[in-house]
């Protein structure tokens, strides 16, 4: 399935659209980092890495095969920029079984935009892509989105000590995960 006909996803207060180049700049704001960049597990962007990603991110479209993905600018439905990002990952297309994830520029914290534009997402992940069970793997020091998951209703069903290295730092991860009856429909509204 082609998914680009199918957006933007709007709630009341955002609109999640595909990427354009031009939103190298935004992107670069804040995936360059460090705060940003330490929950992602990798080095923060360079300019020229975001001019990169940007460019990928609006050729992503397909929505069929194991590793398939969709990135979303998360934006102001009455103003323009990107506030950040929200992404689904097909991990499993026989089992239907895809990883949503979410980085918000910090400066726009604290408003609710990354729960909304997650319950949005995973509405349409439930609703119109036909996902079976919607994960988050996570940073246990990321509380920010130890509690969008949870108003998301999403419940912890692991805890990784130490599985993954960052640089010199050892990661803890939660995974916290939904399945399509525990949600329901969601409009993000």
């Amino acid at each position: 399935m082609d998914i680009a006909s199918l957006l933007p996803l709007t709630t009341s207060r955002l609109s999640l659209r595909l990427f354009t180049p031009g939103d190298a700049d935004d992107l670069y704001a804040y995936q360059s980092l460090p705060s940003v960049a330490r929950y992602l597990y990798r080095p923060a962007h360079t300019r020229e890495r975001s001019e990169q990603v940007a460019a990928e991110r609006a050729a992503q479209t397909a929505w069929r095969a194991d590793g398939d993905k969709l990135a979303l600018a998360v934006c102001r439905r009455d103003e323009p920029g990107v506030l950040g990002e929200v992404s689904l990952g097909l991990a499993d297309a026989r089992a239907a079984q895809a990883e949503i994830g979410w980085t918000l520029d910090p400066g726009h914290e604290g408003h609710g935009y990354a729960t909304e534009a997650a319950a949005a997402l995973a509405g349409f992940a439930f609703d119109t892509l036909g996902v079976h069970r919607l994960y988050a793997r996570l940073d246990v020091e990321n509380t920010g989105s130890v509690r969008v998951c949870e108003r998301l209703g999403m419940r912890r069903e692991a805890h990784l000590v130490e599985n993954d290295l960052d640089g010199d730092r050892w990661g803890s991860e939660y995974i916290y995960a939904a399945l399509s009856a525990d949600l329901g429909s969601r409009s993000g509204d």
